[in-house]
């Protein structure tokens, strides 16, 4: 680890407040090692059930949410639309940076098959149909993503656009993902959607097949859906649930240097291969500064070596 990284090991498990310099020694040894093991740049791992934190690596810091964003997008504009109701594709939503299948101007799309187009394939102008539905202007439409999120208790995130797309001031934590990701669970209709591996969309005499860009519906038989995210500036990014024997457990990943990277920091946190109840401070928000980049492009993940249905 570089030279003025500070570790602070919590123990939590029992509200130890003091242990042996031995003991302290070996647990903050085996710590660091799974802060390298684990290579995000912020994660945790939530029983949802109970509300309580197994792990935690830089939980609270403040980090770009890229398309992670979708899922509050999702929720607002559930919350005043009917999924059957039509909308028409406006030039600034088909115009939006994106990856394919791109929208067009007209385009005359359902409220659902527009969160298909956003959980599924993280379409970013999807999310700016639903915003602009939803109140009028996507600017509109990021105060009550706020208030959302606020609402839910999501108190160190804040969004300024219904994409995820980078911009000055939008951030989120690890910790608030995970929040926000319990909430999102509670939509019948975003469950459903998060928990597609492949569909089939008929949009304006087209046919468009979206396959979901989380990897772990096909690598985890007791996932529950996710949602993934990138840019250059927020690097890759999960947030997701698994129903294991003791409960629901909600991941979180912020930062990660490469989709294969997430993958396998993912199915270490849900193979819960660590001690329960490590806090792991390892960084500052100040070391974690990044150029802002236009970019939006993402890598395509490993292939799981599961079968894709």
């Amino acid at each position: 680890m570089h030279e003025g990284v500070k570790i602070i090991i919590i123990n939590i498990i029992r509200g130890v407040a003091f242990l042996p310099a031995l003991i302290l020694a070996f647990v903050a040894s085996s710590s660091e090692a799974l802060s390298a093991q684990i290579s995000a740049r912020a994660a945790i791992v939530v029983d949802s059930s109970k509300e309580e934190i197994l792990f935690a690596k830089n939980p609270d810091l403040k980090l770009p949410p890229a398309s992670t964003t979708k899922l509050i997008t999702s929720m607002v504009a559930l919350d005043k639309l009917n999924p059957d109701s039509v909308v028409s594709v406006s030039r600034k939503a088909a115009e939006t940076p994106s990856v394919q299948p791109h929208l067009r101007a007209g385009e005359k799309i359902s409220v659902r098959d527009l969160l298909d187009l956003a959980l599924i394939r993280s379409i970013n102008g999807a999310a700016v149909a639903l915003a602009e539905t939803t109140a009028g202007s996507e600017d509109s439409f990021v105060l009550l993503m706020n208030e959302k999120a606020k609402s839910l208790g999501a108190a160190n995130t804040k969004f300024i656009n219904a994409s995820g797309l980078p911009g000055k001031g939008q951030h989120t934590t690890a910790r608030d993902l995970a929040v926000i990701m319990k909430a999102a669970l509670s939509y019948e209709l975003i469950s459903e959607i998060i928990d597609t591996r492949v569909k089939t969309l008929e949009v304006s005499g087209r046919t468009v097949l979206l396959t979901n860009t989380n990897n772990l519906l096909w690598a985890d038989e007791d996932h529950l859906g996710g949602k993934t995210g990138y840019t250059r500036a927020a690097r890759h990014c999960f947030v997701g649930a698994s129903e294991k024997d003791d409960g629901i457990l909600i991941i979180a990943l912020l930062g990660d240097s490469s989709r294969g990277t997430l993958w396998t920091d993912a199915e270490k946190l849900l193979a819960k291969d660590f001690e329960k109840g490590t806090l792991i401070i390892d960084t500052k928000e100040s070391d974690l500064k990044v150029k802002r980049q236009k970019a939006v492009h993402r890598t395509r993940g490993k292939k799981s070596k599961a079968k894709a249905l």
